[in-house]
């Protein structure tokens, strides 16, 4: 088993990248995380320990431990991707998905995201259409570079808000949690 250790630092006086001799395909589940097991392409198995809190993505190059290069590739995994003509239909459901927090992937007028019924049908009473198809999935990072859900980190809070528009009757999803915004 090989045993990736570190992201691939090339030297500064290096032209061009070695040779890649082994190519490691990952559900986006899988390239948020920092320990896995997994196999490469070719079959290969590989062990990955590598520093958490940065998505893996397309194209990353990892090293072992030996020194061999391994290549990130984001695998086709079942999505949601949704569609439509309008640009004021698209920036609705953008909002509303966004207020979410959930991982989303932004084209232009098509928004990806992992199979939900409940985003399915929102992002259909805001006018896109929605296929579920095997595609790769590369979300956003988002406002402040994290993925995976919303954390406030381990520390106090001391004004109250919510993620609710005001007069909103949804109780889906809904979350309290006190701090300030600026």
């Amino acid at each position: 088993m090989l045993k990736i250790i570190q992201r691939y630092q090339p030297e500064a006086t290096q032209d061009c990248p070695p040779r890649i001799p082994e190519v490691l395909s990952l559900p986006f589940e899988l390239r948020c995380k920092g320990r896995f097991r997994a196999s490469t392409d070719s079959g290969q198995e590989v062990g990955v320990f590598i520093e958490r809190g940065q998505v893996l993505q397309d194209g990353d190059l990892l090293q072992t431990e030996c020194g061999q290069l391994v290549q990130v590739r984001s695998q086709a995994e079942t999505v949601v991707t949704a569609s439509t003509d309008s640009w004021l239909q698209f920036a609705k459901a953008c909002y509303h998905l966004g207020n979410r927090h959930v991982p989303l992937q932004v084209g232009e007028r098509w928004l990806r995201f992992q199979p939900d019924h409940v985003l399915e049908e929102l992002v259909r009473l805001h006018g896109l259409s929605t296929l579920t198809e095997a595609a790769e999935f590369s979300p956003e990072n988002g406002a402040y570079g994290h993925l995976g859900g919303h954390s406030h980190g381990d520390h106090e809070h001391s004004q109250g808000h919510s993620h609710e528009p005001p007069n909103s009757h949804s109780h889906e999803d809904r979350h309290a949690h006190t701090h300030a915004h600026s």
